[in-house]
């Protein structure tokens, strides 16, 4: 039996977890000459899609602590892609991606695109339809 491969090798979840420090190996590099990391990025996505979301509610989808995602946001509010609606007294403050911050998404959203033509390079149009359907299906949220 020493010619088989470990079964870890066969494990899906193995094998997601690698590919999935290769690609962020890959989005850390495209991000860095914008002063970015992937934790930035998730909560300027988050941010683009769902402003109405709290410090907290950002923290959770991020997986670290409210006080770690206030650093983050007040990096991204120093880089100007950031900024704080103005609010009602007595309301909570409302966070928005400004036009730098929209700038930025598309700026990423390129080096992504090349990124994933890098790991779907060699599959069939289907295939690549079958990997994205199916990674997407994995999200913990929309």
């Amino acid at each position: 039996m020493a010619d088989e491969p470990p079964r870890l090798t066969a494990s899906l979840a193995m094998n997601l977890v690698a590919a999935g420090r290769e690609a962020q190996r890959r989005i850390e590099a495209a991000l860095a000459p914008h002063g970015l990391t992937l934790r930035h990025l998730g909560a300027l996505g988050h941010l683009a899609r769902r402003p109405d979301l709290s410090y907290s509610d950002l923290a959770r989808r991020s997986g670290i602590t409210a006080q770690s995602m206030h650093a983050t946001v007040r990096l991204l509010q120093e880089a100007g892609a950031v900024a704080d609606s103005p609010v009602e007294r007595g309301r909570r403050a409302r966070l928005e991606v400004t036009a730098k911050g929209r700038d930025l998404l598309d700026e990423v959203a390129l080096a992504l695109d090349r990124i994933d033509a890098e790991l779907l390079d060699g599959l069939t149009a289907q295939q690549q339809t079958t990997v994205r359907d199916f990674t997407r299906s994995l999200l913990p949220f929309p």
